[in-house]
């Protein structure tokens, strides 16, 4: 199963842009946000700081090129040996050494000699650079062509006027080549777009990666600063780097812009609870149950899992708060055996820890096992977990992606969130989950004079009625029970204070 992720048509490019070309890039992701590639043919800037991606992503350009569309490349190296780029695109999964006895890739060392320290700017032949890489482009038929870093050179050179020039002479020759090209460049993370002001030189097209932290955590997002007369989308994008795979860009906006809308009823694991929601969820619904620790939102995950794979359909449990052993273990108290409904194929469990892997990580693993596994249902318990990896930003385009994600496939889908307190105040992910919801069911705690009872409300069911009424459930080994509605009391759903019932 795949999701297509909206993308450009002819009635959204201007005529101004059908002028260009466009050049996919083969990068996941990044096509939708380039409204097509890269304008074919031209130079494009990509600038960044230490660590945020600029060699993955020219390594992955050319292997794209290579893999996708059969289209040869050159790869200019100033600065890394060709041993260790080869090295970085077997962690990749890219087969470069194949490529090149095939003809297909063609590497050129362009880096200074490592001895000469005191480097004057009419040292480096840069005629002779373009007479390789052209040499290169006819012999192999290159399509694409990146240049690493040139700010390796610069570095080099006491005087970046006589070079600025030079690289403007290289950047012509490249178009003459009828190539498109890719030139990196070191840029501070909060500094101008490149260290060395290059850009008005060498760039129709410019491209920022970061890699900035927020709130001692890191957080990497590419954005197309200008497409010289063609369009493209703004913004910054999340981004994640995958081992063997390489760059993967979450273009999560522009998912599931229309999604469709299903009439089908499914159960949702409890007679009570489907007889509360008139009848089950809706098939593309996304519905949130909240409530505090322990008050039963992983057996209303599990119920909901069942329930599914009991029908014959195909289920996917995700726990981002216990082990599996331990996940195991509490459903077998409730009498639902886990370990056999996955042993029988129709039921697949995830168990992730949130500090294991970046929230994007995160994103691409959960996306992969529900396209690989192609599911009918999808419980995630417990979404506010991942709160302890991430910014407030970063957890709401998580959720937007992933509410996208899950409706587009009409999948129905549960995600639990635990309050911030006992008594039942919003936590971050609830604040921006809430308003995508198809449905919102609450879990609350009753003081009793005595005890500590258990309430339950259909908060919101989107298209449907449902009951209103705050009920009490309890929980044994036979699992959810729920029993008669609270009777004459008022602040039971109350955030600021616990709720005392005088019965």
């Amino acid at each position: 199963m795949s999701v297509e992720i909206s993308g450009p048509k002819e009635a959204d490019v201007s005529d101004e842009d059908a002028q260009f070309q466009k050049l996919p890039t083969g990068i996941a992701g990044l096509d939708q946000i380039m409204l097509g590639g890269l304008p074919a043919s031209r130079p494009t800037l990509v600038a960044g700081s230490a660590g945020s991606g600029k060699t993955v992503f020219v390594l992955q350009l050319l292997a794209e090129g290579i893999r996708q569309f059969d289209e040869p490349g050159v790869f200019v190296s100033f600065e890394e040996s060709t041993h260790d780029l080869r090295r970085s695109g077997v962690s990749l999964g890219f087969e470069i050494e194949e490529w090149e006895a095939a003809g297909k890739w063609t590497f050129i060392d362009a880096s200074p000699v490592a001895s000469e320290e005191n480097m004057v700017s009419g040292s480096y032949d840069f005629g002779a650079l373009v007479a390789r890489v052209d040499h290169a482009v006819k012999t192999t038929g290159a399509k694409r062509v990146c240049l690493d870093s040139i700010g390796a050179i610069f570095a080099r050179f006491p005087d970046p006027t006589i070079v600025r020039f030079e690289l403007f002479r290289v950047a012509s020759a490249l178009k003459e080549m009828g190539v498109t090209s890719i030139l990196t460049v070191e840029r501070s993370e909060d500094g101008p777009i490149s260290r060395f002001d290059v850009e008005e030189f060498v760039a129709d097209n410019v491209v920022i990666l970061r890699n900035v932290p927020e709130r001692e955590k890191r957080r990497r997002t590419l954005e197309v600063l200008k497409f010289r007369g063609a369009e493209h989308r703004s913004g910054e994008w999340l981004f994640t780097i995958v081992k063997q795979e390489g760059i993967v860009v979450l273009p999560i906006s522009l998912m599931a812009l229309r999604p469709p809308a299903s009439s089908e009823r499914v159960t949702t694991g409890n007679a009570s609870l489907d007889r509360m929601c008139s009848g089950g969820f809706f098939r593309d619904s996304v519905v949130v149950v909240s409530g505090p620790t322990g008050s039963g939102k992983t057996l209303i995950s599990s119920e909901f899992v069942a329930a599914g794979v009991e029908a014959g359909e195909r289920c996917v449990l995700i726990s981002f708060e216990e082990s599996l052993e331990q996940l195991v273990r509490n459903s077998a108290s409730w009498g639902i055996d886990l370990d056999a409904l996955e042993g029988g194929g129709n039921l697949k469990i995830l168990c992730e820890y949130p500090e294991v892997a970046s929230l994007e990580d995160h994103f691409v693993t959960v996306k992969k096992i529900i396209e690989e596994f192609s599911p009918s249902r999808v419980a995630i318990d417990n979404l506010s977990a991942l709160e302890r990896i991430s910014t407030e930003r970063g957890i709401r385009d998580f959720i937007i992606g992933l509410a996208s994600f899950l409706k587009q496939l009409e999948i129905t889908s549960l995600i639990t969130s635990t309050t911030t307190t006992l008594l039942g105040g919003p936590s971050i992910t609830e604040g921006h989950i809430s308003t995508l919801a198809d449905g919102i069911i609450l879990l609350r705690y009753v003081e009793t004079r005595s005890e500590v009872r258990r309430g339950l409300v259909v908060l919101k069911m989107r298209g449907a009625a449902h009951e209103k009424q705050i009920v009490e459930f309890t929980i044994d080994d036979k699992g959810l029970h729920v029993g008669e509605p609270f009777h004459g009391v008022t602040g039971i759903l109350g955030l600021a204070r616990s709720t005392t019932v005088d019965i």
